[in-house]
């Protein structure tokens, strides 16, 4: 039986454990993968009125197609701000203004593109990883420490160190199977 201290441990470690998941399933998401996906947009910052405004508070963004996606700003004039942000955002896109939408193209990927992409998912699933590794060295490290100064037994450190193990697995689990999930998605022609 897990003492209650101790299942706040637990119960913290699970949540950051979380938040490691749910960190790497976000970055995912703004990897281009061979379709187009409107949360390829999600990350970008468009200068409106002096402050870093997100993309989707200022457009709707639509995947008529598996290779376009389309931008319709609530303000015609942000366009250009929208348009710039997009060109400086990093993912080698080349958007097309026509006055009313932003129609952005997505080129095929090249075989070398897809395995720097593979490249950059592996490191965030390991830093993913790394994250929930260290939320369980915390909660080892915090359990021991309850243990002692609480004068529990020793049998109910392992029985709440074990659980901390079965978390780490559960998500580190989780965590790769994103990233399968995700590298079949990119080399996927």
């Amino acid at each position: 039986m897990i003492s209650e201290e101790l299942e706040l441990i637990i119960d913290s470690a699970e949540e950051n454990m979380k938040e490691a998941a749910s960190f790497c399933k976000k970055e995912f998401s703004h990897i281009r993968a061979g379709k187009a996906s409107p949360t390829l947009l999600d990350g970008i910052k468009v200068n409106y009125y002096g402050s870093q405004t997100p993309l989707n508070q200022l457009a709707s963004v639509s995947a008529p197609e598996a290779r376009l996606l389309v931008v319709q700003p609530f303000d015609k004039s942000t366009m250009e701000d929208i348009e710039k942000a997009i060109m400086a955002s990093g993912l080698g896109l080349n958007p097309n203004n026509d006055g009313s939408l932003i129609r952005i193209p997505l080129p095929m990927l090249s075989e070398e593109r897809r395995v720097e992409l593979v490249k950059h998912a592996k490191e965030v699933a390991e830093k993913a990883r790394i994250s929930i590794r260290n939320s369980r060295r915390d909660a080892n490290d915090e359990i021991k420490k309850t243990v002692q100064e609480e004068s529990l037994p020793e049998d109910s450190r392992f029985e709440a160190e074990d659980t901390v193990q079965n978390l780490t697995d559960k998500y580190i689990k989780l965590v790769d199977d994103m990233l399968e999930v995700k590298e079949s998605e990119i080399m996927t022609v």
